[in-house]
């Protein structure tokens, strides 16, 4: 009997900071479940990209030329519906947050990407919420809960 293959999830990678598209990259390259199919370094090549290329998962960030994640989100849900979101900004304000939960996005604080990046993008992929851990803590109050509700990080 011939042993299941893993899914193949595709990526988009949207920052304006190169070298932390470049540090994403490298980290997914080290998984062979992952492959990043594109870069975009603003908003509106972002929703270009995933128009054209519709990918599995998009890492977002929030602060990007021209068009911010927030609208960048909005413009991929409608030409790559099937795309999931995940945020990964710097940015923790619990406003910001709840909007991004509110579009049905998931949240990965910038800083605690080393740590966990592979297992947010693990719980999207299982069709789970996911908050970082600095951000929960920090904004968990103010926050409304999605009825799917959302997976904490425990790291």
């Amino acid at each position: 009997m011939p042993g299941i293959v893993p899914a193949l999830f595709t990526l988009l990678i949207v920052d304006d900071f190169q070298s932390f598209r470049r540090f994403i990259s490298t980290t997914l390259q080290q998984h062979e479940h992952y492959e990043v199919i594109g870069e975009a370094p603003d908003g509106l090549e972002a929703v270009q990209l995933a128009e054209k290329l519709q990918p599995d998962l998009i890492l977002l960030d929030l602060g990007l030329p021209g068009l911010n994640g927030l609208e960048a989100a909005r413009q991929i849900q409608n030409v790559s519906p099937n795309s999931k979101i995940l945020f990964v900004s710097s940015e923790d304000s619990a406003e910001v947050v709840q909007e991004a939960v509110t579009l049905g996005a998931s949240y990965l604080w910038k800083n605690d990407a080393g740590a966990e990046l592979l297992p947010a993008i693990d719980e999207v992929m299982q069709g789970k919420q996911f908050l970082s851990r600095h951000v929960a803590r920090d904004t968990r109050k103010e926050l409304t809960v999605p009825e799917s509700g959302w997976h904490l990080s425990a790291s």
